[in-house]
């Protein structure tokens, strides 16, 4: 789920790849060294920066600012999934490809009857092969040669292979504001960073959040603080509020096979 931790570091990263488009171990696009975190600065990390020339943005969320902005009752959104263990058949004989994740399922429908094994993480091909094997050969012939599955005298197999259901579950809603704190050792500076970060943020109308979700990006205000000049301390404070969704990922399992009665008859498939 995405929670407060996940906006500040979301609008950490936004400012990290503008102040430092050839990546962190570059210099910054503005010249000077800059320390972009979540939190509040402590004076000693401030003082030491201010000696250095480091410019310091520092991400939290403002207190009071919290509001409950639930529309609607739960809703479920269902996560794509691309199974990496893959199978092909031809006649009577059923192929495994690639590696598994950790619950997958593989499976054969011999004649009428499933044989299905779910996975670990890292098994094999070979292995999801053998495995299913092993559960053949308690009802009849079959023959392992690799990753390859053979029924002699089978009128009728399937292999498939599936990945767990994932449901993102949105439960609620809440809009918070945050502010940005650019603290730089002279007032030019301070202008120069508070002027990237606003262009930056003000293309953006969603975060990116952990869980896959977009936190809605909105301006509140801007000020600026001059109070400790005596220290070298040139202060701009943005406020933003950002609305984000409180999510739960549930798990959910697959059927590779299932049976329908139609007219008296049983359907397999």
């Amino acid at each position: 789920m995405a929670e407060l931790a996940d906006v500040e570091q979301a609008l950490v990263n936004a400012i990290i790849t503008a102040a430092y488009p050839n990546g962190a171990n570059a210099p910054s696009a503005l010249g000077v060294p800059l320390r972009i975190y979540r939190g509040r600065p402590t004076n000693a990390a401030l003082m030491g920066d201010r000696s250095s020339g480091t410019v310091d943005v520092s991400i939290f969320p403002l207190a009071d600012t919290t509001r409950n902005t639930t529309r609607w009752g739960v809703q479920a959104t269902q996560l794509p999934t691309n199974p990496t263990l893959t199978v092909g058949t031809s006649g009577n004989s059923a192929t495994f490809m690639g590696v598994a994740s950790s619950g997958d399922l593989a499976g054969v429908l011999v004649n009428e009857q499933a044989y299905v094994y779910q996975t670990q993480a890292g098994d094999s091909a070979a292995l999801v092969a053998a495995a299913l094997a092993d559960a053949l050969r308690t009802a009849m012939i079959c023959w392992l040669t690799q990753e390859t599955i053979t029924v002699p005298g089978a009128y009728y197999l399937i292999g498939r292979t599936a990945s767990l259901v994932s449901l993102l579950e949105e439960w609620g809603r809440q809009e918070q504001g945050f502010q940005i704190s650019i603290l730089a050792p002279t007032p030019n500076l301070r202008d120069l960073v508070a002027q990237v970060v606003s262009c930056t943020l003000i293309q953006i109308s969603f975060l990116s959040l952990a869980d896959g979700t977009g936190g809605r990006l909105r301006y509140r205000s801007t000020a600026n603080y001059d109070t400790e000049q005596a220290s070298s301390i040139y202060r701009r404070d943005l406020n933003y509020d950002v609305e984000y969704a409180t999510t739960i990922l549930n798990n959910n399992p697959t059927m590779l096979f299932g049976d329908l009665a139609w007219n008296g008859t049983t359907i397999y498939g």
